[in-house]
């Protein structure tokens, strides 16, 4: 099983690298497959490496099913 997520292009680096907000955690990633991101757009992100672009109203929809699923249940 592999698992992807969502994470949204803080900045560009050199040499094809960016950093991203996954969750309020910043990662270093290779664009190297998705060279036309940019500054604001949402990736997905698999072992390091975005693998390709997502539309922001499901990068949201995705983080919060992500949240909902890290809260405890209610007694």
């Amino acid at each position: 099983m592999c698992l992807a997520l969502p994470a949204r292009v803080i900045e560009r680096l050199a040499g094809e690298q960016a950093l991203v907000d996954l969750g309020g955690v910043r990662q270093r990633v290779s664009l190297a497959l998705v060279p036309e991101a940019k500054v604001g757009d949402h990736v997905i992100v698999h072992v390091g490496h975005a693998i390709g672009l997502l539309d922001p109203e499901e990068a949201e929809a995705t983080l919060a099913l992500f949240a909902e699923l890290a809260r405890p249940p209610s007694p």
